[in-house]
């Protein structure tokens, strides 16, 4: 899912340092460094255990599980 350019500069702004910061390592890594494979492999494993978990919360408590989704903007099947 491709991020617009609003939603790209709010994400920039999260995560700069002060105000002339053009960005941090943590934005710039794997922009800069397509082939990354250890970062690309952390981000892949962290979004795996999310989707985990909320498969979890989705067969137990169902209204906690919409409610989070919904402010966290997670599409579901």
């Amino acid at each position: 899912m491709a991020l617009t350019k609003e939603e790209k500069t709010k994400q920039i702004a999260d995560y700069h340092l002060h105000d002339t910061d053009t960005g941090s390592a943590a934005v710039q890594n794997l922009r800069n460094n397509k082939n990354d494979s250890s970062s690309r492999r952390g981000l892949l494993q962290m979004v795996g255990q999310r989707r985990r978990l909320l498969t979890y919360l989705r067969r137990t408590d169902f209204t906690r599980f919409a409610a989070i989704t919904e402010k966290l903007n997670i599409r579901t099947r």
